[in-house]
């Protein structure tokens, strides 16, 4: 049973009923972390696409299920926030956000929506040729200049031929807009107030408030994502409707 769990200790973030059936699928190891969803129980537990994992293995073999510009395969490939899922035949896409219980939640977008996505950048480093590559929080790499800071986020481009290109960049500063993707506030959008670098083994701390009610709020680094400068690059970021 190594590529399935029990579905009573799947991740609260699935959202999927517990006692339909014993066992559920595991993300392999790749995109995003261990509370990835797999696009398997996505396309059946989530948006009904499929009915059994037969269906699922099917439409993936006819590559009709585009996850981030590409084409998607495997069943156990995992999916996480900020990713956009298109399916051509319908004319249908989807972003993954992340709703005030800290649970994956799919927002239909419009075609032009889903020409670009939004990563936070968790690392750099320097590659041969004295390049700087950017670590993304997904997993993936791109080459860029030195212009970026680890914690930024960048819009990355989904057209074909334009594939990961940098179509714009939120640095992460005070004065910035976030989206909380953990811990009690998650879904919320908030401005930085300020920012609390924590010597030793613990998290930085990031204080935050909410401009719509006004309340102020810290969190930890982990659980922020630069969505915009002066205001929220995009009308909907998962806040629980």
């Amino acid at each position: 049973m190594g590529q399935h769990l029990k579905r009573v200790v799947a991740p609260n973030s699935w959202g999927i009923a517990r006692k339909t059936t014993k066992f559920v699928m595991k993300p392999s190891p790749g995109p995003h972390n261990t509370n990835a969803l797999p696009i398997a129980v996505w396309l059946r537990d989530h948006i009904g696409v499929a009915r059994n994992m037969k269906e699922v293995k099917q439409i993936l073999r006819q590559r009709e299920i585009l996850v981030n510009g590409r084409a998607c395969r495997h069943a156990d490939m995992g999916i996480g926030i900020f990713d956009i899922i298109s399916i051509p035949k319908t004319g249908k896409h989807y972003r993954i956000l992340r709703d005030a219980k800290g649970r994956h939640k799919t927002i239909q977008i419009d075609a032009e929506a889903a020409q670009s996505r939004l990563v936070k950048i968790t690392n750099k480093t320097i590659i041969k040729g004295g390049k700087v590559q950017l670590n993304l929080r997904d997993g993936s790499n791109i080459i860029a200049d030195n212009s970026y800071t680890t914690g930024d986020s960048v819009v990355l481009s989904l057209k074909d031929g334009e594939l990961n290109k940098i179509l714009d960049h939120f640095p992460y500063q005070t004065g910035s807009m976030v989206m909380v993707i953990g811990g009690k506030h998650s879904g919320n959008i908030a401005r930085i107030t300020d920012r609390v670098i924590v010597s030793g083994s613990l998290p930085n701390r990031v204080l935050l408030k909410d401009e719509e009610t006004g309340e102020s709020f810290e969190t930890i680094d982990e659980y922020v994502v630069t969505v915009g400068r002066e205001k929220s690059a995009v009308d909907n970021w998962g806040i629980e409707e």
